[in-house]
């Protein structure tokens, strides 16, 4: 299994009363295909799985692997700080229908050796032997921060379903060798959304984001130039990538935050704030989000999908 494209890193939507809301969850799904993502990536960090209740998440990768329906990959993260829990998260992934598992390294007591990493992986990816596994490298958030390359030494010779990495992290040198180990053996994807032209021009093949959901058009083009080696016009529509991340990070940011009351707003889905702890927008910070977006003329392209260069 080789994911390739835009793989949507799914948000997870709340009710009023601050539970997962279920039934919004086919709506966000259609929208994220009718934009071209070419998969999802479930309860990982855009999708707060580190919030919610081994339940919720069984329930949130039910819902998405299900309003699927077998026409693009789901990848569940299956991440937990319990092994246990992880295992039985992992399970239930392959009993729901989901294509792939993914696990964030334990965050609390975190491995003080890779060969213990390598172990708690070895442990839930045998919880669920016949789905494809990818190890999530997101060190600037959890912590850990082995070297990748050998870390796939290590899998190689001890995980059979170990299927590649989400490499979300900024240092494309040792993406890249990860690419070229064992003549390309593992799927690399990358994971930070305002970096995938230098992702691409090191040889990725796919990607995992946040914005993905919502401005796919927008990141399809720089994929497309990229391909046709028009490499000034994949530049110009990078750059303009770039200022939308930027916008929803910090006028007034946080990024998350903005995308859940502001962003998924303008298509008619309201997937209410982030869960504590982070932190929720107030009403004069939503309206300067929104009022940032319309005046750079992101606010039409995110309703419309028609994105446009200057």
């Amino acid at each position: 299994m080789k994911l390739q494209g835009l793989v949507a890193a799914t948000y997870t939507p709340y009710s009023p009363d601050g539970s997962v809301n279920l039934d919004l969850i086919p709506r966000m799904t259609e929208s994220m295909i009718d934009r071209g993502v070419a998969g999802f990536y479930v309860c990982g960090s855009t999708g707060e799985g580190e919030s919610l209740s081994i339940e919720e998440r069984k329930s949130v990768a039910s819902a998405f692997v299900s309003a699927a329906g077998g026409r693009i990959p789901v990848v569940i993260q299956v991440g937990h700080n319990s092994i246990p829990s992880a295992c039985e998260l992992a399970r239930h992934a392959a009993e729901c229908g989901a294509d792939a598992i993914s696990t964030l390294p334990p965050t609390y007591f975190k491995p003080p050796t890779l060969e213990l990493l390598i172990d708690s992986i070895a442990t839930i990816a045998e919880s669920a032997p016949k789905l494809p596994y990818y190890y999530y490298h997101i060190p600037r958030l959890s912590g850990v921060s082995f070297d990748t390359v050998k870390l796939l030494e290590a899998a190689k010779e001890r995980i059979p379903s170990f299927n590649g990495i989400k490499f979300s992290d900024f240092f494309l040198a040792e993406m890249m060798a990860c690419q070229e180990f064992d003549n390309g053996r593992y799927d690399i994807l990358f994971g930070s959304d305002e970096m995938i032209l230098g992702a691409l021009a090191t040889g990725a093949q796919g990607a995992v984001g946040s914005c993905y959901g919502f401005a796919a058009p927008l990141w399809n083009q720089i994929i497309a130039h990229y391909k046709q080696r028009n490499l000034e016009m994949a530049q110009a529509w990078m750059r303009k990538a770039a200022r939308l991340v930027r916008i929803l990070a910090s006028d007034p940011g946080p990024f998350q935050a903005c995308v859940k009351q502001v962003v998924w707003p303008l298509l008619d889905i309201d997937p209410g704030p982030c869960r504590l702890p982070q932190p929720a927008l107030t009403e004069k910070q939503v309206q300067q989000a929104r009022t940032s977006l319309e005046e750079s003329g992101f606010a039409e392209e995110i309703k419309t999908g028609n994105f446009q260069l200057p």
